[in-house]
């Protein structure tokens, strides 16, 4: 989805005008407006909705020099009219595109193996790095908004881009999923068994 076009500080500008003529609010609208999106996004399963988000904008700024002066309501009801449109060439990319295939989904612990699936979780979170084992602790910490801003503070933190965090994250995790998973299938959460039968 990325092309080469660029938001500029006059066309934020122009933008922000055309969500409203006090700077303020505009503000206020655009921040709004953003944080919709990205749940927009997010309902719908989108792996990457910061960055739909950010393409999304990117599109309606770029058009606001034609559309500003005959647009007729709410603006935001554009920027969602745009959103559909980037979310429907997404999923036509998804369907194109090779995937990573999902991890196994982590084993319910309301069952009546709880205890042994436990276990088996607990060991194989030790048997990450540090850095992997902090990581994936901290980037599930939260919930809702304060998530999506949590997970750009630690993009930060790390000097990586949203994009290369969620992958490092999905490589980790799938890496526990698998080794929970085995550690199942051999009964070795059973009975304490892991501390000596798994180095």
């Amino acid at each position: 989805m990325s092309d080469t076009w660029t938001l500029t500080e006059d066309t934020l500008n122009q933008l922000l005008d055309w969500l409203d003529p006090n700077r303020e609010s505009a503000g206020r609208r655009y921040e709004e407006i953003r944080r919709r999106l990205t749940q927009f996004f997010v309902c719908r399963g989108c792996f990457e909705a910061d960055q739909l988000t950010d393409h999304a904008i990117d599109r309606v700024a770029k058009k606001v020099p034609q559309v500003a002066d005959t647009y007729v309501g709410d603006p935001a009801l554009y920027f969602f009219g745009v959103a559909r449109k980037v979310h429907l060439e997404y999923l036509r990319k998804q369907r194109t595109t090779p995937q990573l295939t999902s991890p196994p989904p982590l084993p319910d612990l309301n069952s009546e193996e709880a205890e042994d699936d436990y276990n088996c979780f607990e060991h194989c979170l030790e048997r990450l790095t540090p850095d992997n084992r902090r990581l994936v602790l901290k980037y599930y910490q939260e919930d809702k908004q304060v998530k999506i801003d949590h997970r750009r503070e630690l993009a930060v933190r790390l000097g990586i881009g949203m994009n290369a965090l969620r992958l490092r994250v999905f490589r980790i995790r799938a890496e526990l999923q698998q080794c929970v998973m085995d550690c199942m299938e051999n009964g070795l959460g059973r009975n304490g068994l892991l501390d000596n039968v798994i180095p």
